[in-house]
């Protein structure tokens, strides 16, 4: 497995995970059609905007194929100003999850985020998200539940925060 920085050329296979993830991570949480309709073309347009502005890496198989990736940068929403930095998404393919991929793809965004004098970060994680067990075990604590409307569902999230980011850094 490979950890990258994402390329514009990587902008469709990201939207092929991003999409593709979302429909097996989320699929007792939002409504199938919802999930069904999601496009490969309107995520990679997002991507494109994406990646020459953000923190955004790729992991690779063996193959060269991207199985999953991250992003994140300065955190978006104002409402958590002791925050910095925030992991704004991290998807994998599902046959690939419980590998260390997440893990080093959320070391990278770190190393970036510290790079540009970030030392703390947040994430924003639906709280039927099984992945809440992977912030926990990497250290994130709750530091808020918000409710967000997503699909016409009303759900929550939790946000994960870290006081340091060194302290993740330093992770095996």
């Amino acid at each position: 497995m490979r950890i990258r920085a994402a390329r514009l050329s990587d902008a469709g296979a990201i939207a092929k995970v991003h999409v593709d993830s979302w429909r097996t991570t989320y699929k007792n949480i939002f409504p199938d059609e919802f999930l069904e309709n999601l496009s490969y073309q309107s995520r990679e347009e997002l991507w494109i905007s994406i990646i020459p502005q953000g923190i955004v890496f790729v992991a690779e198989n063996d193959e060269g194929q991207i199985v999953g990736f991250s992003s994140g940068g300065k955190e978006r929403s104002g409402d958590y100003k002791e925050y910095q930095g925030e992991l704004s998404s991290i998807y994998i393919l599902k046959e690939f999850q419980g590998q260390g991929i997440g893990k080093a793809l959320v070391k990278s965004v770190i190393k970036e985020l510290g790079k540009s004098g970030m030392n703390t970060m947040l994430v924003f994680v639906l709280a039927d998200n099984n992945s809440t067990l992977f912030y926990e075990a990497m250290g994130g604590k709750v530091i808020d539940k918000i409710e967000v409307e997503i699909a016409g569902k009303k759900l929550y999230e939790l946000v994960y925060g870290w006081d340091t980011i060194d302290t993740l850094n330093g992770q095996e």
